[in-house]
């Protein structure tokens, strides 16, 4: 499978993800879901959309990827647990190492408070205490329940404690995907878990 996509020359991060052997579908239907749950933390934390996803594209020169707002629709829509309304797109290898770029672009913009709702949660879990009981991860836990339930076909059949672990597990991982090379780290694992 040959991808179109023309590579950014500037940005040595491109070179970091080696596109390795090609995934089979069922390990990009993983990829691509595992890239969709990313974006939807840091939705929910940061409370962007698709315009700031847009210009980390823009940041990334990454356009040829993501030109506008319907082909960032596209790409989110191609992860095979989102409802679906007849726009599922097939995400290829180069448009997934393009989502990388992406993430770790927004979550190195969000370090601070994604590093503010880590340290939170230690705390709340240090206290045995809930972590919905703090403005910003109650917040967090919130929208991102709510947006999945309102996004993903099975949202409202996984329960409220699910949602919340998969909602803190993302919150952790955001924090490793912030740092540098966090775009390697969230590629390496990507391809992990894939296989």
């Amino acid at each position: 499978m040959r991808s179109t996509v023309k590579t950014p020359t500037s940005t040595r991060s491109w070179e970091d993800l080696p596109p390795g052997p090609a995934p089979d579908p069922m390990q990009l239907d993983n990829i691509k879901t595992q890239l969709d749950l990313v974006l939807l933390g840091l939705e929910a934390l940061a409370g962007i959309g698709s315009e700031a996803m847009l210009q980390a594209a823009a940041d990334l020169k990454l356009e040829a990827v993501v030109s506008d707002r319907v082909a960032l629709w596209r790409l989110r829509q191609s992860n095979p647990l989102r409802k679906s309304s007849g726009g599922r797109k097939k995400l290829d290898v180069e448009e997934a190492r393009a989502l990388v770029l992406i993430v770790c672009h927004l979550a190195k913009q969000y370090q601070e408070l994604i590093r503010r709702a880590v340290a939170l949660l230690e705390q709340m879990a240090e206290q045995n205490t809930e972590p919905h009981r703090t403005a910003l991860l109650g917040d967090y836990l919130d929208t991102f329940s709510n947006t999945y339930q309102e996004r993903m076909e099975e949202g409202a059949n996984v329960s409220t404690d699910l949602l919340n672990q998969l909602a803190l597990k993302l919150l952790i991982d955001l924090l490793f995907y912030s740092g540098p090379n966090g775009h390697r780290r969230l590629w390496l694992a990507l391809l992990g878990r894939a296989s």
